[in-house]
């Protein structure tokens, strides 16, 4: 996705009372990560005395909060919160992109329930996809990419599993392990990532893999076909599994389950502490996920209509692949309107650029054309280039035929997010020579389309 959402400011609701999930929104949105975490470690010593005192402990306290209702309470009242996000600041109020606002909320919530209460057992992980627009109930957020799939399982770093399965033809496929979890305080830290085709692990001839996930390295002293859990007194570690397709229709995707090898791959039975830290982390999900990607929304209308290069700490911070140089921003055109977005790919593994609505989700690439990459691109056979037009329908009618460009269907949008990216860019085009081409936008009248692009070319052909 992205970037991913794995540094969301996530703040635990722990009392009831829509002003006080407010005012925790209002922190998250602000960005206020230490203080917010050290007000959780506060809280956790205090809470934890006073329980001591009453004779009670975290456990018969989760009972008494589900039997009473008071968990469901909150989690209700921590989603009732999260709509906050549709009046945000910069956020468009028309009733097309508030319907839309208030959908994207709802996919939060199913998306962070599957997530963090179905198929959050470490007893008997399975991979589920946190954001996937190729459903038949898709989950979109944080410019997802059109060109991913992206799988994680919950796991116990003092447990042992198994990942086997089929490589498939993905054009890219890595693994990866993250100390930590979705939603909660202090994010994700990668500790190991290897990836399919750079010789970091073996992949028999018919495509088969079978690799070992734990703290400490095999008996067998094999460490290439291993995946490193955290050790110390981490309890909590996630799987990801990145691919990206060139060609989703050609393209077979990795074919891959977990086991536990530890103990029987069964699931536990549910407690109240699970099913009320499930409810907890969900309803803080959607809030502080929404708000957060409102916020970075809000920000990129700062340069409507171009495409500069996000801050890469930034993108690091927020879980993006440190491989990828990102181009986020916003756009916004009139009826009559079109955007032209002129470049030449530098060499690199791949690249690809989408078109979002307001609240960061990939609009649907399973119907329309909202999105083109290194492989669907028309590149222009004299210099390299590639002509990306942003319009509210086809051009084909005013662009002259042999123009080498490619059409991105807002699908009934006025305006959103958009987002370029270079991936795996070859070491001597990377930022730090200065040779990263950034993508030159400009707007133009829609009946202009021909001979705007025309000038382009031209242009090009006389540097």
């Amino acid at each position: 996705m992205f970037a991913t959402p794995s540094t969301f400011v996530i703040v635990p609701v722990f009392v009831v009372g829509g002003v006080v999930a407010a005012l925790v929104l209002a922190l998250a949105t602000r960005g206020a990560r230490g203080t917010v975490v050290a007000l959780l470690d506060l809280y956790r010593r205090v809470r934890l005395a006073w329980l001591g005192l009453s004779g009670r402990t975290e456990a018969s306290e989760s009972e008494r909060r589900v039997v009473s209702g008071a968990a469901w309470a909150e989690w209700c009242d921590t989603l009732k919160a999260a709509g906050a996000t549709m009046t945000a600041s910069g956020c468009p109020t028309d009733p097309f992109d508030q319907a839309e606002g208030y959908r994207y909320l709802t996919r939060l919530v199913r998306a962070s329930l599957e997530n963090y209460l179905e198929c959050n057992d470490p007893h008997a992980p399975v991979l589920v996809s946190l954001a996937n627009g190729m459903r038949d109930a898709p989950v979109k957020l944080g410019a997802d990419n059109p060109d991913n799939l992206y799988l994680n399982a919950n796991l116990d770093p003092r447990e042992t599993y198994r990942l086997v399965g089929l490589r498939g033809s993905v054009n890219y496929l890595g693994l990866g392990i993250q100390e930590g979890t979705y939603g909660g305080p202090g994010g994700l830290r990668t500790v190991d990532y290897k990836e399919a085709g750079s010789d970091e692990f073996d992949i028999a001839e018919d495509g088969a893999m079978d690799l070992v996930l734990s703290a400490e390295p095999p008996a067998s002293g094999d460490t290439r076909n291993w995946l490193r859990l955290p050790g110390g007194d981490a309890t909590r570690a996630m799987l990801i599994v990145r691919q990206t397709f060139r060609d989703r229709a050609t393209e077979a995707p990795a074919t891959l389950r977990i086991e536990r090898t530890s103990g029987p791959h069964r699931p536990s039975a549910l407690t109240a502490a699970q099913l009320e830290d499930a409810l907890r982390t969900s309803g803080m999900f959607v809030a502080g996920a929404s708000m957060m990607f409102a916020r970075w929304a809000k920000g990129f209308q700062q340069h409507t209509n171009l495409l500069p290069l996000f801050d890469q700490a930034t993108s690091d911070a927020a879980g993006g692949d440190p491989k990828i140089r990102y181009y986020h921003s916003y756009w916004k055109l009139g009826p009559d309107e079109a955007l032209v977005i002129t470049v030449t790919p530098p060499p690199c593994q791949h690249w690809n650029f989408q078109l979002n609505n307001h609240w960061m989700e990939s609009l649907d690439y399973r119907y329309f054309q909202v999105h083109v990459n290194i492989q669907s691109a028309h590149v222009d056979p004299a210099d390299g280039s590639v002509r990306v037009v942003v319009a509210h329908r086809d051009p084909r009618d005013v662009i002259p035929a042999g123009l080498a460009y490619d059409w991105i269907d807002t699908c009934a949008h006025n305006q959103g997010q958009m987002l370029w990216r270079w991936v795996r860019v070859a070491p001597e085009w990377d930022t730090a020579s200065g040779r990263l081409p950034e993508p030159r936008c400009r707007v133009v009248k829609f009946a202009e389309l021909g001979a705007t692009l025309g000038e382009v070319r031209a242009a090009l052909a006389a540097r």
